[in-house]
């Protein structure tokens, strides 16, 4: 189990838990108020970007709307700073003072839970920019194409000694699926790595949906075996299937059933 210790503080009752992979349906500040302090290896979030404004973007060759739903809606700088800041804060406190967190985003989000980040305590480690070979087009041609995410590394502790699996990231088959990484090199900052294949949508897919090469390569860059990873905006959780793959335990967090009921599919399909 997700450990049993931990998780007897959480007051809501699992949407889903089946060895250690669980899930909860509702606000993760929720959650991440009840869990210990000093209780979660690794932290992955993915938070809404707040770019459904009523845009366009390119799909499969066809024009279609960037609106995502209410979860992704702007509502002004002031109010989307401050929902990252209690959320990261709060990720902070549960953290282990060796525990790390990852945060995805694009430059509608980023920068402000890159000072979200900071203003809480935690040492950045990294800013990671994740290369899109096959990014979709931009419309409007007053503008370069957006082609990459930049992902956030950071730990709780300045003085504490985080996990980098250093060896693993340096010789293993990452060239496989990334031309930038070469064989038998020290890993860089930039990752070529594409969407997410077919195969991770045939239940369905989320709009945001990160590609499981992604997320195995985080996973195995900054966690153990037996780490307890978690996700505060697990959407059809990719960072949960990728935490169970590699013998870790998580914890999944999304206020939306139809994501987590995605989750579920993806997560039986395993075994």
């Amino acid at each position: 189990m997700a450990s049993d210790k931990i998780l007897s503080h959480i007051k809501e009752k699992p949407y889903f838990q089946e060895g250690n992979f669980i899930l909860y349906n509702v606000d993760c500040l929720k959650v991440l108020e009840q869990l210990p302090e000093n209780s979660i290896d690794m932290i992955f979030a993915d938070p809404p970007y707040n770019l459904s404004n009523g845009g366009f973007s390119v799909h499969a060759g066809k024009r279609v709307s960037v609106n995502k739903g209410d979860w992704d809606k702007s509502r002004g700088l002031k109010e989307d700073f401050d929902f990252h800041a209690k959320w990261i804060e709060a990720c902070r406190r549960v953290l282990k003072p060796h525990g790390t967190i990852w945060i995805s985003g694009t430059y509608h989000s980023i920068y402000q839970c890159g000072y979200a980040i900071q203003l809480a305590g935690y040492h950045i480690l990294n800013d990671i920019s994740w290369f899109k070979p096959a990014a979709s087009p931009n419309l409007s041609f007053r503008c370069f194409t957006a082609s990459h995410e930049t992902l956030l590394w950071a730990r709780k502790d300045k003085k504490a000694k985080h996990t980098f699996n250093y060896h693993l990231m340096k010789t293993g088959d990452w060239h496989l699926e990334d031309f930038i990484k070469k064989p038998i090199k020290q890993m860089r900052s930039v990752w070529a790595l594409g969407t997410p294949k077919s195969e991770e949508k045939k239940f369905g897919k989320h709009p945001t949906q990160k590609p499981l090469s992604l997320l195995n390569r985080i996973v195995l860059a900054s966690t153990k075996k037996g780490d307890i990873v978690l996700d505060p905006f697990s959407g059809s959780s990719t960072t949960g299937l990728a935490a169970i793959m590699n013998e870790r335990k998580f914890i999944g967090i999304d206020l939306n059933k139809d994501y987590l009921d995605l989750s579920k599919k993806r997560f039986d399909d395993l075994k």
